[in-house]
């Protein structure tokens, strides 16, 4: 359960402190209990501007390896210029207007989250020292450098990580030796380890693939330990652990806990237009056409499946009869299962509309890759070798895959094999004007036609 956690929710930590400084400045602010700080305007004004600068000087980017100097850095620049905008506000909206009180809020807003800053940061320290919240690693190939990084892991125990030694296939030093590079990948399950740090100087290309594709598919954090005579892509993302440097697999844009926030708070914005401006009116029109033409509800609904595999039901308008192939296969060209109305739903996408109420519920995002049956999905798995990194994010209304005209009916392999190249390159290279250039293409084709769209 702990290693699940640690998988699935590190974007929620630089949230929750992020809650808890403003927590901190709306309760100094509460305490003097007046009406020139306690109101609405000032309190908006002042946790956007901690915000804005806290982005800006990366104030919530605290490591395991991260030293106390650069914890005083950062509260330095942070109230440095926090001060600058807390006295504008006074400058600007209460001109000519005699103010107390305000360098005792900031002194006390700064006293305060400094201190729990510095709390945290020793806290989390000496809870580490006994051995609480390790992280679990391991070291695939040995040099020089991967050595001094192992003894680094035994000797500072402050840092969190359990060291559990390392595989090689040259067997020169026994201490730690845990096997073969083979009988690496089993470990890493059975001992639940969280991060596996790779030798660049010992492994091929071949070996550093296999390893990164083995963490993906088991959410194990990979973790490159470069030649020191090498140069590598800028596109890697680099740290320090202590003197050492090491290299990041390519980091995911949604491994950020911003983008998170981004996403899901344009996604819960634009459901709610759509389902206040839209789905309000046009659900009574539908219900009755639907129910004129054949048999059935008017919604159909489907398992399908989402983030990290898990199954959701998926709802759409029923655009077909009742049939028991529904839940098998695909809707084929001049489907005889397919209704008048169904036909015209399914050209212009309207039959997805009803997935808006998957977006509000958390089990889809308005872009993402497109969700798939839960027997394709499978069948899919066994074909194509990087499928499960769909998985990675929230299933979409719309996709990259499906504005550039692979959508619909599979007719062959390509075509899959296509559409998660795509999908892939999303999750890999996601951005919000991303999003908004898929949604705007999506309308586009809505009312132009797409040849797939039966």
């Amino acid at each position: 359960m702990k290693n699940q956690l640690k998988q699935q929710y590190p974007y929620l930590i630089k949230p929750i402190f992020i809650i808890i400084d403003i927590l901190i400045i709306f309760s100094v602010v509460f305490y003097v209990a007046d009406k020139q700080f306690f109101n609405v305007n000032f309190l908006v004004y002042i946790s956007l501007f901690w915000l804005v600068i806290a982005y800006n000087t990366n104030f919530y980017k605290v490591f395991r390896f991260t030293k106390i100097f650069r914890i005083l850095k950062l509260l330095f620049v942070q109230f440095s210029l926090f001060f600058l905008g807390f006295f504008a506000y006074f400058g600007v909206f209460k001109e000519g207007v005699i103010v107390h009180n305000q360098l005792f809020i900031f002194s006390a807003i700064l006293v305060s989250i400094s201190l729990v800053k510095l709390v945290t940061f020793y806290g989390v320290k000496y809870v580490r020292q006994k051995g609480k919240d390790s992280t679990n690693i391991i070291i695939i190939g040995l040099d020089d450098t991967s050595k001094k990084m192992a003894n680094l892991f035994r000797t500072n125990s402050e840092l969190g990580y359990k060291y559990l030694g390392f595989f090689s296939d040259d067997i020169d030093i026994k201490k730690d030796y845990l096997g073969s590079f083979d009988e690496s990948f089993e470990y890493c399950i059975t001992h639940k380890v969280d991060e596996i740090f790779c030798t660049l100087s010992v492994l091929s290309n071949e070996n550093v693939k296999e390893f990164t594709k083995f963490g993906n598919e088991h959410k194990i954090s990979v973790k490159l330990i470069p030649d020191s005579t090498e140069l590598f892509s800028k596109y890697l993302g680099a740290e320090y652990y202590d003197s050492f440097l090491v290299l990041n697999v390519k980091k995911l844009p949604f491994e950020s806990a911003e983008n998170h926030i981004v996403k899901r708070l344009f996604d819960v914005i634009f459901a709610i237009f759509i389902c206040v401006f839209v789905m309000s009116w046009l659900i009574p029109i539908l219900w009755v056409l639907i129910k004129l033409e054949s048999k059935g509800p008017l919604f159909f609904t489907q398992k399908r499946e989402g983030i990290r595999g898990e199954t959701f039901t998926c709802y759409k308008f029923r655009s077909m009869k009742l049939n028991d192939l529904s839940d098998k296969i695909h809707a084929t060209k001049n489907d005889e299962r397919v209704t008048k109305i169904g036909g015209f739903l399914r050209r212009t996408s309207l039959d997805e509309l009803p997935q808006f109420f998957n977006v509000l519920k958390g089990d889809m995002s308005v872009v993402g890759p497109r969700p798939h049956m839960t027997n394709l999905s499978k069948e899919y798995q066994k074909e194509i070798d990087n499928y499960i990194d769909r998985f990675a994010v929230k299933p979409g209304i719309t996709g990259l895959a499906q504005v550039s005209g692979y959508r619909g009916e599979v007719k062959k392999k390509a075509d899959i094999k296509n559409r998660i190249r795509l999908d892939i390159f999303y999750i890999e290279n996601w951005s919000f004007f991303l999003d908004l250039k898929i949604i705007f293409q999506t309308m586009v084709n809505i009312f132009t036609g797409e040849e797939k769209a039966y």
